[in-house]
């Protein structure tokens, strides 16, 4: 038996029936041109065959002594596919509105904690003759990054590679063990065990940056917003893909910006009109939670969970786009800063006290009583960098599904794939009214900037 970690514990003591602790992707396919009738039937049985189950694919929280759990994992030796990979169809006539509405509802049901934590739909009907397949594995057992890394190596760049590989028989790719590595290891785990000595006198350090400087955004500063709210248990997914190449041409058009600056621009300006279509926009700019990964190129398809977290002043209070845009360059650089200072142990540290008030949120009242720690969580993930394709069938788009909590209803989280990057939110359905409008508000933002910087 393997302890289940303090910081994956997190995602199993936390989770209820209003908080499903799971991520999820959904992935849209077109077949190849050479595809028959019966291709997703086809494709669904050579999937069937692939019965090797990783670890990770195996795991559910055990038992002891007649009730305690999230202690230690089990792990299945015989793994009942026919549960775990479902087969689907939509209505007449298969839109993608009705693909969003399936995918809502089952983003919305918890993982059944007796078998291993993760289900896999295949779904055809689409009136334009693409299908669809939606994932989900409980964030106990893997991060958004992991995650996406894995499954995009069960894809080819090769249109004519048609075998078939799925997530649950990939092992994790780790570097052979040799001397150097050994050696490596052990420098590693001795900065780890100097940066975690070094915790105290750094954190002092960063309070000063932070409180004097004016360098760190801390959490709890945050407006009060309709996404701060107690939530219910059922969701409701968008998504839709834009091309890189725009947004790429307004980071050109303002010097200093990133690609990730761009798009928290565009979701600022979109949530800043959705929050005033709703008469809800506070006075005071919102505060986004955007995860960065703390892995090492070595660690990418390794398990669990190694994300940090910087706080990003979303300048929604600002009327001009680019304006807003610079704003949100300038928070984003100067606390990447911070960070950039620290080794990982600290890093980590530090991480974990801007993102304490999600768990703070899980005691009773506290969401109603206290101050948001920030207001939404936006993150982007890397994703494939090149047309991607599975048995033939091109990967059309890949949206990322995240959670939405107590105190935080709305969640947006993009990848890139090829040229376009692919958003997916999530939102509590009772929270978050309209979801879908944010998709326009979006685009809205998008086209805003590229006005303003005269493309």
């Amino acid at each position: 038996m393997k302890l289940i970690s303090p910081t994956d514990a997190l995602f199993l003591v936390g989770e209820s029936r209003e908080h499903p602790m799971h991520v999820g992707g959904l992935q849209l396919y077109e077949p190849p041109a050479d595809a028959g009738p019966d291709f997703v039937a086809e494709l669904h049985a050579a999937i069937v065959e692939n019965d090797d189950f990783q670890p990770t694919f195996r795991k559910h929280p055990a038992s002891f002594f007649g009730g305690i759990t999230n202690v230690g994992w089990s792990l299945d030796s015989d793994v009942d596919v026919d549960y775990h990979l479902r087969r689907s169809g939509l209505p007449r006539p298969g839109r993608v509105r009705d693909l969003l509405e399936l995918t809502s509802r089952m983003h919305g049901t918890l993982l059944d904690r007796h078998r291993p934590l993760w289900e896999a739909y295949l779904i055809e009907g689409l009136h334009d003759g693409r299908f669809a397949v939606y994932t989900k594995i409980h964030h106990s057992l893997i991060d958004g990054v992991s995650a996406q890394r894995l499954m995009i190596r069960t894809l080819s760049s090769d249109p004519d590679d048609r075998v078939v590989r799925v997530p649950w028989t990939l092992a994790p790719r780790r570097r052979p063990s040799t001397p150097s590595s050994q050696a490596s290891l052990i420098r590693t785990v001795g900065a780890v065990a100097t940066g975690v000595a070094a915790v105290a006198p750094s954190t002092i350090s960063l309070a000063r940056s932070a409180l004097f400087e004016q360098q760190l955004t801390l959490p709890f500063r945050a407006p009060r917003t309709m996404f701060n709210v107690p939530i219910g248990g059922a969701r409701r997914c968008a998504a839709q893909s834009w091309k890189l190449d725009r947004i790429r041409s307004v980071k050109e058009a303002a010097p200093g910006a990133t690609i990730n600056d761009v798009v928290l621009a565009m979701c600022a300006g979109a949530l800043r009109a959705y929050l005033d279509e709703q008469h809800a926009l506070p006075e005071t700019p919102l505060v986004a939670m955007v995860p960065v990964s703390l892995r090492g190129e070595h660690e990418q398809d390794a398990g669990g969970n190694m994300v940090g977290t910087i706080l990003c002043n979303l300048a929604t209070d600002v009327v001009d786009p680019m304006k807003r845009l610079g704003t949100i360059s300038v928070s984003m650089r100067d606390n990447k800063r911070v960070f950039s200072e620290l080794p990982r142990a600290q890093a980590l540290a530090l991480s974990g006290f801007l993102v304490a008030g999600l768990g703070l949120s899980l005691v009773p009242g506290f969401v109603s009583s206290a101050p948001p720690p920030f207001n939404i969580v936006i993150s982007n993930v890397p994703g494939a960098r090149e047309p991607m394709y599975w048995k033939g069938a091109r990967l059309d788009g890949n949206y990322p599904l995240s959670i939405a909590l107590d105190g935080q209803a709305l969640n947006i989280t993009l990848t890139n794939n090829a040229d376009n990057l692919d958003f997916g939110l999530v939102g509590c359905r009772r929270s978050v009214p309209h979801l879908q409008r944010l998709l326009s508000h979006l685009e809205d933002s998008l086209a805003a900037l590229e006005r303003a910087a005269g493309l």
